[in-house]
């Protein structure tokens, strides 16, 4: 009786529970050592917890009790912005993220999806202070179905899928080939 009264119970019970649990006359206490002495070496052990009583897994086979869970965590919107910007704009300094969009980026953002495994550190630009860019990888890629950036919807299709207004984007002008050339100068070899 007082071993279904142990198993059955989630939380430890006090020897006077069981007490008032057991007929008349039964000492719950002799029974306890019984268990302890029968459990001795096996999967499962009767232990004393504080003035309370519980049946609890062997310690050496505390490791087959542990469940793995993966946790979800939503992104922030300033997460979702930064990878946004990071993916069409990509490779880009934290300061040009910054100026699109219009507040400072946080440097846990970009931790968080460099945990994430979203973005990577790409070259740094040869301009003053050689700043670090950022760029997607391709578990950002995977994760979307994109075989590569250039696969990312434009402006059309996020306007039909209702994602963008549908009035037009500022004018920013059309980018000559040598402007094209100076950009590709502002890096330097990953190697």
């Amino acid at each position: 009786m007082v071993e279904a009264v142990l198993f059955g119970s989630a939380d430890p019970v006090s020897l006077a529970d069981l007490t008032a649990r057991m007929p008349h006359g039964c000492d719950p206490k002799v029974a306890l050592e019984q268990l302890q002495r029968r459990y001795e070496g096996r999967g499962v052990r009767v232990v004393r917890v504080n003035e309370a009583w519980a049946i609890r897994t062997a310690p050496d086979l505390g490791f087959l009790m542990q469940k793995e869970t993966i946790e979800t965590r939503k992104l922030s919107r300033a997460a979702i912005e930064t990878l946004a910007i990071i993916a069409y704009h990509q490779p880009c300094t934290r300061a040009e993220i910054e100026e699109i969009r219009g507040v400072s980026v946080s440097r846990g953002t970009i931790d968080q999806l460099i945990e994430m495994e979203w973005i990577r550190f790409g070259r740094r630009r040869m301009t003053p202070g050689r700043p670090v860019t950022y760029i997607v990888t391709p578990i950002f890629l995977d994760h979307f179905g994109l075989e590569s950036a250039r696969d990312l919807p434009g402006l059309k299709e996020l306007r039909a899928a209702g994602l963008l207004e549908s009035r037009p984007m500022p004018d920013i002008g059309d980018m000559s080939e040598e402007d094209i050339d100076e950009q590709d100068d502002l890096f330097e070899d990953e190697s």
